[in-house]
């Protein structure tokens, strides 16, 4: 998508004579020259290794009785490191797509051979101690090879690991283990800018978010919900000030941090709204009050407004959120607020009123983000 619209620009560019046309041709060559770029080839690879990797464990695991125990140990041992030591013969040859795909080979071989050992033998140990012990090996490799292939698979592993967490212990916390999805979190993203796998990153921002949601999960109350938004708007603030000790850390990570920070900080504003919608607990009984309801709504406004002065002209992630977080809290106010005073007719006509005046700030905000001024396409 990115390739399609840099080419677009490139020929505009050309025509108008900013750059050459060997100017143009260059970047291209050598933005596809980057092992990040997206290849179809590539991906159809690493998924013929997954599928080739689960039919071998799927095969040796079906035939598992019949192979003596010395043979099935030798051959499981012999089977990872020709994989790993296959993938460096690769990567000295230059053939990084295929190396990456006998790295997964290596990395799904390593899991298999731990379930089958952990079997043969009646090692004590759960699950989940041998998901982290899977997603500890594929983070090694992908240190030691800086494949940006590993370090998506060791997101997936992160992310098999909270599913296996959930699938058991959903609804209590089970000794140390829920501490373990941020941790994996901060380490793949440690990952990402050592071995320069942006795409990677949305896991383990995803995986925060979904921790913290099950997190209010456990602790469902008003004053969870508060923090919880809170806690977003500080993590906000902080990769988006121009000032922030973390200036450094975002300019080189691209627009994901501010995202996902503002997208905590609206789903905590999401729950809050959740938490008011009945009302106020008072003296054993509910008690409606719209006060909240406006306050909540004016931050959550703000919020949306302070989001697009620090952080809507350079991401535009973080700019449409923030569109959709202020058109939807402006419907909402009008139906609770407006909509209780007058009829059916008359809210829809003043919420058209105010998404219409919602439209007309955001296109002069776009013009401006734009910088053509007044010359702007005319709405």
């Amino acid at each position: 998508m990115y390739r399609g619209r840099l080419e677009r620009d490139l020929k505009i560019w050309v025509e108008k004579g900013i750059v050459d046309a060997s100017s143009a041709e260059a970047v291209l060559r050598e933005y596809d020259s980057r092992e990040t770029s997206f290849s179809a080839g590539g991906v159809l690879t690493i998924i013929a290794a997954v599928l080739f990797g689960l039919a071998i464990l799927l095969f040796i695991s079906a035939n598992w009785e019949a192979i003596p125990r010395v043979a099935r140990l030798t051959g499981l041992v012999v089977m990872i490191w020709a994989f790993y030591f296959g993938a460096a013969h690769l990567l000295t040859v230059g053939r990084s797509i295929l190396a990456s795909a006998l790295l997964i080979l290596g990395t799904l071989s390593f899991g298999g051979a731990m379930a089958l050992v952990g079997q043969m033998y009646n090692l004590s140990g759960d699950e989940l101690t041998m998901v982290l012990i899977w997603f500890a090996a594929a983070c090694v490799v992908a240190v030691l090879y800086r494949s940006s292939a590993q370090v998506g698979l060791a997101g997936f592993l992160a992310w098999a690991f909270c599913g296996v967490y959930l699938s058991d212990h959903f609804d209590d916390w089970y000794g140390t283990m829920p501490w373990m999805p941020p941790l994996m979190a901060v380490v793949l993203i440690a990952l990402v800018r050592h071995v320069g796998a942006p795409s990677a990153r949305h896991l383990a921002y995803l995986m925060l978010l979904g921790w913290l949601t099950w997190l209010f999960g456990h602790n469902e109350s008003l004053n969870a919900a508060i923090f919880f938004a809170a806690i977003g708007m500080a993590a906000f603030l902080l990769v988006a000030i121009p000032g922030s000790p973390l200036s450094p850390f975002v300019r080189t990570a691209g627009a994901a941090p501010a995202f996902y920070a503002y997208l905590g900080a609206a789903i905590g504003f999401l729950m809050i709204h959740a938490e008011i919608s009945d009302g106020i607990y008072q003296n054993n009984v509910w008690v409606e009050n719209k006060l909240p309801l406006i306050l909540v709504g004016a931050t959550t406004l703000a919020s949306s407004v302070i989001a697009i002065a620090l952080n809507g002209r350079d991401n535009g992630a973080v700019r449409y959120l923030a569109y959709v977080v202020f058109a939807c809290e402006i419907l909402y106010l009008a139906s609770e607020t407006i909509g209780s005073i007058m009829g059916t007719a008359g809210f829809f006509l003043i919420a058209g009123l105010l998404v219409a005046a919602a439209a007309g700030v955001v296109i002069r905000l776009e013009r401006r983000f734009s910088g053509v001024g007044g010359q702007g396409k005319r709405a």
